[in-house]
């Protein structure tokens, strides 16, 4: 992977960058949908190349080891062939995935027990085979296998927590390096910035990553429940020290504030089931802030769902239409409000880009970040 530091905005620390893989060019700040079970759920892949139209996009170690299971990607010829995207695909380790089964798993130095969601099996990560089942999936960026702790979390156990992750971390390396790609293109590693929200542990740990000298690194355990404010310390202090000819990739976040807000500081890469998540609840993003499509005020709205909106949606369907087909629990609107807000999430970082070329984005942010504060 080569990555281009293309401009660096005079009053903050925004980036603008091209990464470039054997599946194409990413062009930075960028916003990676979510498609955890090889699927963006209820998007067909026509409309998320079209509409949507990421660089890349995410899927998810620990769910696709369920199922549809490795072997099966292996026949396939890896994620990519198996349903049908021809761009660029991230997979996360299933670290946190892993966190977020606190009752059915033990963690142990060797590596993570834990029992499947779907049938009850028990299974077992450790960072070695994790490359492994990652190298099978044969995504472009694979991350490295960690703990992602929880919030609020105790300074010994996020201390430990940390100091464990740098060792499998250690082992991830060690493993990739005799572990051959398992298909015609290569694959980039990017291990993960981990301390909770203390200061000196996120020091410790992006020193750490830093000095392994990855083709990119990546921040987790944020975004887990601690306020924006302190997500926002933590990635200053850790964008500090990564080193700057890097992508930088903030896991799990968020909403479109906080993306503008983390760009800010030097983040280029996102991803967050957010969009997909609410609008499957009814809730829009816009520029000028969030729509409920399910209040009555809706009812008989016949203007576009966003008339600066992106997608096919955004103009041929009404508000008042969309209102109606979520109060009949009619699965088009869902999809329609995917869409719209995956269409929206890619709009935003596009023109944060376009700022950051053209010099203005703070000014822009600013204005950006109070319009989007909005319920309208």
């Amino acid at each position: 992977m080569q990555f281009t530091l293309e401009h660096t905005d005079i009053q903050s620390k925004a980036r603008a960058g091209k990464m470039v893989t054997d599946h194409g060019v990413i062009e930075t700040p960028i916003f990676m949908p979510v498609g955890t079970v090889a699927s963006v759920k209820g998007v067909h892949q026509k409309e998320l190349k079209e509409e949507i139209d990421p660089d890349i996009i995410l899927g998810n170690t620990y769910h696709l080891f369920l199922r549809p299971k490795t072997q099966i990607l292996q026949q396939a010829g890896g994620l990519h062939k198996f349903m049908g995207w021809d761009r660029n695909i991230l997979t996360d380790s299933g670290g946190y995935q892993v966190y977020s089964l606190s009752a059915n798993r033990k963690i142990k130095e060797e590596g993570v027990k834990f029992k499947s969601h779907i049938d009850g099996s028990m299974h077992m990560f450790t960072p070695e085979n994790v490359m492994e089942i990652q190298r099978v999936i044969g995504a472009d960026i694979i991350m490295a296998f960690d703990e992602c702790t929880p919030y609020p979390c105790d300074y010994n156990y996020a201390k430990r927590s940390m100091h464990m992750t740098h060792r499998w971390l250690d082992r991830c390396i060690a493993h990739l390096e005799k572990t051959p790609y398992a298909y015609d293109y290569t694959q980039s590693f990017f291990p993960i910035v981990q301390g909770s929200t203390y200061k000196d542990l996120r020091i410790q740990s992006a020193e750490y990553i830093a000095n392994a000298g990855a083709e990119g690194n990546a921040i987790g355990g944020l975004s887990v429940g601690e306020p924006a404010e302190e997500m926002y310390a933590m990635t200053e202090v850790v964008c500090d020290i990564l080193p700057e000819d890097k992508p930088r990739y903030l896991m799990g976040v968020g909403t479109p504030i906080n993306i503008l807000e983390n760009i800010a500081l030097g983040i280029d890469m996102f991803d967050c089931v957010m969009p997909t998540r609410n609008a499957r609840n009814g809730m829009l993003f816009t520029a000028h802030g969030t729509i409920n499509i399910k209040n009555k005020k809706w009812e008989d709205d016949f203007s576009p769902i966003d008339e600066m909106g992106t997608t096919f949606v955004d103009r041929e369907y009404s508000k008042a239409y969309l209102r109606h087909l979520f109060a009949a629990n009619e699965y088009l609107g869902k999809q329609i409000a995917t869409i719209h807000n995956l269409g929206f999430y890619l709009w935003l970082v596009r023109e944060a880009r376009k700022h950051i070329l053209a010099g203005d984005f703070t000014t822009w942010k600013n204005v950006m970040v109070k319009q989007m504060d909005k319920r309208l």
